[in-house]
């Protein structure tokens, strides 16, 4: 028996594999990109099933399809969007730059699921063109997986930095800047730094998703709607309210949505930012944990696995190292995702499979990592208190609460003679400035200064 078929196009005819649910166009992309081995993800596959969906429910209710038909249509294009069939959409993301032959390859599978008297192009796709469909699949998919994966992940980080803050916000620290021992805050306080961090993200993307939940599917081929009845487009936008249970709605300007992808590389500014926000939160748990002897040795953060291959008992920082990782990764895909927005050209962008790759990429990774970085790092990291409380004693910059009492020079000849002798400030100042203990240890008390304010 053969193990492939013949299908035909209208370039001609061509051997696709016996078992394979797509037909002659998806086979010639697969034949005509073997170049990465990505394919576009689940997210994006589902979307263009949601969107096949909706369209067989619009065009029988606007009559352009027989009652069958969209039934047919619609069973085998939500099967697809469940995930049933994503080993058919075996296209590499590195592909035509308008993602016609992922268009093609779903309405080629839908297609031949639904059955006789079903054509691929004639009604599948009808009323819609490659043009309008991929940027659609690209704000529906990343809308979805933003609102659905990333923003409750980003709320369970901010849920988790704001209750270990509570639980902290008496423990006074030294507090750093450039590097170098600062003024005291307390771990509340720190720690309250990075919620506003992620509560900032959270809503530049909520705001973001503002743009992405208007689409362009109505446009067809160049925006003008040609072969697309009138009332397609908000009918689809409708239509995917109900699906999905996302407020998207029909863009004001198809033109706008099919030539650029600027609402895509605004939302990946956005994560981008947010990316910026977890390496800084990550870093500064890795700095806090690092030593535990020779670093500043401030925190524990829960022993996860083996930290060397040479070196037993070490354990490294693993959570904070992969959200800084995923944040690097997050920043190159912003970088491509640039690019690509700069390449519409007249009524087209031509690197839409790119845009969608990496920014389902770049959501997907973010959602994962912090919950990770939620419960597998802050939610569990303990406070050296010894050693914090050891390093406060020591900090000769303390002395800047005696600015008022006794002035900057004469604080800064003591915090010169502390770091001298290496002894704490307490003991100096007594030397120095003819205040007695009762009053220094008021004016330097770690906690009260943590509050702001002019001591004395």
């Amino acid at each position: 028996m053969n193990d492939y078929r013949i299908e035909h196009d209208s370039m001609g005819e061509l051997k696709v594999p016996a078992d394979a649910l797509y037909g002659a166009q998806t086979q010639r992309a697969i034949d005509n990109f073997p170049i990465s081995g990505l394919h576009l993800p689940r997210p994006f596959i589902r979307a263009l099933g949601l969107i096949k969906a909706a369209a067989a429910e619009v065009n029988l209710s606007l009559g352009h399809l027989k009652k069958g038909q969209a039934a047919a249509i619609r069973k085998a294009a939500l099967a697809v969007a469940d995930g049933r069939y994503d080993a058919q959409f075996p296209i590499d993301v590195f592909q035509t730059g308008s993602g016609t032959s992922t268009n093609m390859n779903a309405n080629e599978v839908i297609a031949h699921l639904a059955g006789a008297g079903v054509h691929p192009n004639d009604h599948v796709n009808y009323g819609q063109s490659s043009n309008d469909v991929i940027p659609t699949a690209i704000h529906v998919s990343a809308t979805l997986t933003a609102s659905e994966q990333l923003l409750p992940a980003l709320k369970h980080l901010k849920k988790a930095i704001d209750k270990r803050a509570r639980a902290l916000k008496n423990t006074a620290k030294t507090g750093r800047t450039h590097l170098m021992d600062a003024m005291p805050v307390t771990f509340g306080q720190e720690l309250s730094g990075w919620s506003a961090q992620i509560g900032s993200a959270i809503e530049r993307i909520e705001d973001a998703l503002k743009r992405m939940r208007r689409l362009p599917q109505g446009g067809t081929a160049v925006g003008t709607g040609i072969n697309a009845d009138a009332k397609f487009g908000p009918l689809m936008a409708v239509q995917l309210k109900k699906l999905t249970g996302v407020k998207f709605e029909s863009a004001d300007n198809y033109f706008e949505g099919m030539a650029s992808q600027d609402a895509a590389v605004e939302l990946s500014g956005q994560l981008k930012t947010l990316a910026v926000a977890l390496m800084k939160i990550a870093n500064d748990l890795r700095w806090m944990n690092s030593g535990p002897l020779a670093g500043l040795g401030e925190i524990e953060l829960p022993a996860l696995q083996p930290g060397s291959s040479i070196m037993p008992g070490k354990v490294n920082p693993v959570i904070p190292e992969a959200t800084a990782m995923v944040a690097a990764q997050v920043i190159g895909n912003d970088a491509a995702i640039t690019v690509a927005g700069q390449s519409g050209n007249f009524q087209l962008n031509v690197m839409l499979p790119l845009v969608a790759h990496n920014l389902l990429q770049s959501i997907g990774i973010l959602a994962n990592v912090s919950v990770l970085l939620a419960d597998k790092a802050i939610a569990g990291f303990k406070v050296n208190k010894a050693r914090v409380d050891q390093a406060l004693a020591m900090n000769p910059i303390l002395v800047t609460a005696l600015n008022p009492v006794i002035g900057y020079e004469k604080g800064a000849a003591t915090a010169k003679q502390a770091y001298k002798e290496h002894r704490p400030i307490m003991d100096v100042a007594l030397e120095t400035t003819g205040l007695s203990k009762d009053e220094l240890q008021k004016l330097l008390d770690p906690a009260a200064l943590t509050r702001g304010g002019i001591q004395g």
